[in-house]
């Protein structure tokens, strides 16, 4: 059965939520969760860890995609831009990087969509960081055979929101 990756992933009802579940039903849970974003890539990391952390990989797969990846809270594109962002800022990351910027392609954001986000990291993180992981992007990229990726025209600051327009907290929407 194939599943869209662009949808929440949260496939675990309020009452099976409550109850306690096995260990196994936890991995197995991560595991299709695993599978929906990040795919062969994601696959590839977990079979990377078993012969020298198998208990890394179980956490990998049952906590960060069973537990925290599944939440309801965000769409998972846009738990993936959190992701390249961090990943980013934290520095050193390259091959994780790859590997989400092959899960954000699966949950539906474009080449432009990434190279934006990582281009705006620059402004937070540096120019040195945000080069490496755009290096990383275009490595998956040419993997993928989405190189060269036209850049979005530059915002005209008409069109930009008006802030004095946006309701001040606690005033409501």
């Amino acid at each position: 059965m194939t599943t869209d990756p662009t949808t929440p992933v949260n496939t675990t009802s309020a009452s099976a939520t409550d109850a306690a579940t096995t260990r196994q039903e936890r991995l197995d849970h991560g595991l299709e969760v695993l599978g929906r974003i990040d795919g062969d890539a994601g696959e590839a990391v977990l079979a990377a860890l078993s012969d020298i952390s198998p208990e890394l990989a179980h956490q990998v797969a049952a906590w960060g995609f069973g537990e925290i990846y599944a939440r309801p809270g965000l769409p998972p594109r846009d738990r993936q831009l959190v992701t390249l962002g961090m990943l980013t800022a934290l520095g050193g990351c390259e091959p994780q990087l790859r590997v989400h910027v092959n899960a954000s392609l699966n949950v539906g954001l474009s080449p432009q969509e990434i190279v934006e986000a990582l281009l705006h990291t620059a402004v937070y993180c540096g120019f040195p960081r945000a080069l490496n992981a755009t290096f990383a992007a275009k490595q998956v990229f040419a993997e993928r055979g989405l190189l060269p990726v036209t850049p979005a025209d530059p915002a005209d600051p008409a069109d930009l929101p008006d802030p004095a327009a946006a309701p001040t907290p606690g005033e409501g929407a």
